[in-house]
């Protein structure tokens, strides 16, 4: 198939092939789209290449993948911080079902193809890291209470002006916190926990 390709567009001073599993490929440092059918079993590390470690020039694609774990980033209870990080920064949207009898050969699983927009950037790139670390330090227990939860980083004072400011349910598990609910209990953090108690 690479070989072919390099053939069919040999003449074509824009495209470039390249043949390689892409978690070895050289991700442009410069911003770009992605549309593509993707493996479906290296999806999750795909996902992490383009909406994590490339969150700086990666604005958005089309993709076909599995049904299955597309369906699971639009779960109401969102349990992996990778999954929140993604809602925070992009909005996704499962275009539509595609079944086995549009490829060929035909697969045993049904498919689907998502949209992928940036969003605009709610803080500097720099955080990206400490922002999954928060998320991922809340998540460890997920059938905890938000209230529980963030009073293992903020002071019971702190948590309780945190719900009225953003309009938490400090009742409710800490999966069900809105991508935008934990971007503000993130910066919320940055702005009145010391640094020093920040999650790494």
């Amino acid at each position: 198939m690479v070989e072919h390709l390099r053939k069919l567009f040999s003449d074509a001073r824009n495209v470039q092939v390249v043949g390689c599993d892409f978690r070895n490929f050289a991700v442009p440092k410069f911003p770009f789209k992605v549309v593509s059918n993707i493996p479906y079993g290296i999806t999750s590390d795909i996902f992490k290449i383009l909406m994590f470690e490339s969150l700086g020039n990666f604005l958005g694609g089309s993709i076909v993948l599995q049904l299955e774990p597309t369906q699971k980033l639009f779960s109401r209870k969102l349990y992996n911080p990778y999954t929140v990080f993604y809602h925070t920064f992009f909005d996704l949207k499962l275009v539509y079902e595609v079944g086995p009898e549009s490829f060929f050969p035909p697969p045993t699983v049904k498919s689907a193809l998502l949209n992928i927009k940036r969003k605009q950037l709610f803080f500097d790139f720099k955080f990206k890291a400490k922002y999954l670390a928060f998320i991922s330090c809340l998540l460890e227990k997920p059938d905890l209470s938000v209230k529980t939860a963030l009073k293992s980083i903020f002071r019971k004072s702190q948590v309780r002006s945190i719900s009225e400011k953003f309009g938490l349910n400090l009742n409710a598990q800490i999966v069900c916190l809105s991508p935008s609910q934990w971007v503000n209990c993130f910066l919320e953090m940055l702005e009145v926990v010391p640094e020093k108690f920040h999650p790494s």
